[in-house]
């Protein structure tokens, strides 16, 4: 049987990443920075509810620099072994995620040019898990196209992560009960050759 066609641009850890007490140290700092509704912006200040539904925060460097560094280690390896992109940096700061009862993310890409400057390409997404996926029902983690349950447990436990081409199509389905909790970020550099 062949493979799913996302799968080759996807993979993640069966075992945490981050343990129990780097999950709650990053839970706390996400609380303790300023919250933003995880909305996207259609139009000029046009709020689109029905695209995503969540609250945000942005992780500063200097507040988890030893998490940011083993993250940063883990993708520099993950790359060298599953992706072979040139020139992957991490840039941008992490985003803290909750979706609460009714949250959700519909189906978007991650990939993107940084207009500031330079051009920034993302080329490698990131989430992990931050909860117990037992706190929360919904909320599943899907690639386009594909029913990844039957075909790839993705984040099985607290602070498991999934590491994925930023160009594909992805979502977070809706949840039903609890809150799910999640940190997400996205490595590149020059553009896609």
């Amino acid at each position: 049987m062949r493979e799913p066609e996302w799968k080759q641009f996807v993979t993640g850890t069966e075992k945490p990443l981050l343990n129990d007490e780097q999950c709650d140290e990053l839970i706390q700092i996400g609380q303790s920075e300023p919250k933003f509704e995880g909305n996207i912006v259609r139009k000029k200040s046009e709020v689109d509810l029905k695209f995503r539904n969540s609250t945000v925060s942005w992780i500063p460097f200097n507040r988890a620099r030893p998490i940011y560094e083993k993250i940063d280690s883990w993708v520099q390896r993950i790359n060298l072994n599953y992706f072979g992109y040139d020139n992957i940096q991490l840039i941008e700061k992490g985003q803290y995620a909750e979706y609460s009862k009714g949250g959700f993310y519909n189906w978007h890409m991650d990939h993107g040019v940084n207009m500031k400057g330079m051009p920034f390409v993302r080329k490698i997404s990131l989430g992990i898990l931050l909860n117990d996926p037992k706190e929360f029902k919904g909320g599943e983690f899907e690639f386009f196209g594909e029913v990844t349950e039957k075909n790839f447990k993705i984040f099985p436990v607290r602070g498991s992560a999934i590491f994925f081409a930023s160009f594909l199509m992805h979502r977070v389905k809706r949840v039903t009960k609890g809150t799910r909790k999640s940190f997400v970020m996205w490595f590149g550099g020059t553009p896609l050759k």
